[in-house]
């Protein structure tokens, strides 16, 4: 109750919670992405599961924060730049995302499939090897946001239930947003290539990131709403002119 009453401890879990929310848009544009390519009996859970596993996989990192830290210690060298296990763990994470963006955007933009062949592929995808094999793609990708998030968590924060507290709600936020964001991304293909093309410039966040270049993911961010605005003006305009040519 002590800790409850204490204005500093909630200032701390809203700036936390809205850190990790914020930290977390990448995570369900990726999840998103996966998730469309599965059947649509299928996506809800998918999404559930992978949001649940980043929250798992979040608090098990804020319980093994010991752990954690000595990921920052330096490995070995490579040409003067000392490596750490963070490094490998962001390397490996942000070339995984730079190449399943490029293969999503490749067969957005050139795979074009008749309406038997997208029949037939999503027969297949109702399996449950693809449907797991989703889930573990998921996984991967959320054990990297993790621990970037977990590691700007512990800097800000020192109290432990705090910490678990801001991100079971930013988890909760981002499982209700995650919806109706898939659905529209579903709907607006030149917005799934642009939420794609944000993917790519995350992943060469996080290689830059390995070899210790600080970008402010910032700059992304306002690039991409840029980006969406100026999509959402075109959105417009072809609803409109759509409306007019069926009014004539």
């Amino acid at each position: 109750m002590e800790l409850l009453s204490d204005p500093n401890i909630w200032i701390a879990f809203f700036m936390l919670a809205a850190l990790e929310i914020v930290l977390g848009i990448d995570n369900i544009i990726f999840i998103s992405i996966l998730v469309g390519r599965l059947p649509a009996a299928q996506r809800d859970l998918a999404r559930r599961l992978g949001l649940g596993f980043a929250m798992v996989s979040r608090i098990a990192l804020l319980f093994s924060l010991a752990w954690v830290m000595t990921l920052t210690a330096p490995l070995f060298t490579v040409f003067m730049q000392a490596i750490s296990g963070r490094d490998l763990i962001l390397l490996g994470g942000g070339l995984f995302l730079l190449w399943k963006a490029s293969h999503e955007i490749f067969l957005e933009v050139e795979v074009h499939e008749t309406k038997e062949e997208s029949a037939g592929v999503e027969s297949v995808k109702a399996g449950a090897s693809v449907f797991w094999g989703t889930i573990v793609q998921i996984g991967v990708v959320d054990i990297v946001f993790s621990l970037d998030s977990v590691i700007t968590a512990v800097g800000m924060v020192d109290n432990l239930s705090v910490m678990v507290a801001a991100v079971v709600a930013a988890v909760g936020v981002m499982l209700f947003a995650a919806k109706p964001i898939g659905d529209f991304v579903d709907r607006h293909p030149s917005i799934k290539v642009l939420a794609l093309a944000f993917l790519t410039m995350v992943g060469t966040l996080l290689v830059a990131e390995a070899f210790d270049v600080h970008v402010p993911k910032a700059y992304v961010y306002v690039a991409m709403a840029f980006s969406l605005g100026v999509e959402a003006l075109n959105i417009r305009a072809r609803t409109k002119r759509a409306l007019a040519r069926q009014a004539a």
